[in-house]
């Protein structure tokens, strides 16, 4: 009989950890996609055993990549009569909550920061600059919303609207699936879906998740004392990890743009920041 390590008659749940902001964070700089997870996915809910566990760290981003992830881990689930365990580390917020919204039992910690249930677009304006530098910015465009929100541009209050409503179709999307997948477990609470955060602990009495807890307690309640957790993910190839992941590693040389590199990693850290992280 082999070791419960090696799997003998130990019950395996499959772990995938999601880690970052969501979707593209700059030219260079790739965050979390549907591209980059379907493998790890696909091969944890291919692995025998009763459950998926997913653990999320994440401040938010695409709320297209989140919906995409959000859908392919219910699809595989369905599929495969799995349960999905969702732990919640740092944070889980924005599209971030969005995709632990997969989970059939959301964990936290009581430290934990979830919720953020909103949209928001944010940006710069460069017009007065521009004008003090004495640059004169040219544009020329068939269709004459093709240039909306240029940031070079006067702002215009039909571009406000536009977007704004926008940000309601998605936003309705969103509040739609949290009231679905919760259900009944939500408080009916004023600022449930302002955009407002909120501690795990106060999470999970709005009904936003379950229960406080770590992966490996809850998976041994649930399966016995024999259950043995196994990672699922891909690894960095080793051209990525000569070019460097992450903005300061690898070799300058083999960096194509470190402004735009720069700005991102910028963004990216003001997505953390807002969380206090």
């Amino acid at each position: 009989m082999l070791p419960p390590a090696l799997g003998g008659d130990a019950v395996i749940v499959p772990v995938v950890r999601i880690a970052g902001a969501i979707g593209a964070v700059g030219p260079f700089r790739q965050g979390v996609t549907l591209a980059s997870l379907a493998g790890p996915l696909k091969k944890a809910f291919a692995m025998r055993g009763p459950a998926v566990a997913i653990t999320i760290n994440s401040p938010g981003g695409s709320p297209v990549q989140s919906h995409l992830i959000f859908g392919r881990i219910r699809a595989l689930a369905e599929e495969s009569g799995k349960t999905v365990i969702v732990a919640v580390e740092d944070v889980a917020a924005s599209g971030g909550y969005l995709i632990a919204l997969a989970g059939d039992e959301i964990l936290v910690d009581p430290s934990s920061i979830v919720g953020s249930i909103g949209v928001v677009s944010a940006g710069f304006g460069f017009v007065g600059l521009l004008d003090r530098l004495g640059i004169e910015r040219r544009v020329h465009t068939a269709g004459e919303n093709k240039a909306m929100l240029d940031p070079f541009q006067p702002e215009r209050e039909s571009d406000v609207v536009h977007l704004k409503a926008l940000q309601r179709d998605v936003h309705d999307m969103f509040i739609h699936l949290v009231r679905t997948r919760r259900g009944a477990r939500l408080v009916e609470d004023p600022a449930l879906f302002t955009g407002a955060f909120w501690s795990g602990l106060r999470g999970v009495e709005l009904g936003l998740v379950d229960r406080v807890g770590d992966l490996r307690s809850a998976l041994r309640a649930r399966y016995g004392e024999r259950v043995v957790l196994r990672p699922v993910g891909g690894r960095r190839g080793l051209v990525r990890s000569l070019v460097g992941g992450r903005l300061g590693h690898g070799s300058a040389m083999m960096r194509p743009d470190l402004a735009q590199a720069a700005l991102a990693a910028v963004e990216e850290r003001a997505l953390w920041a807002r969380y206090g992280l």
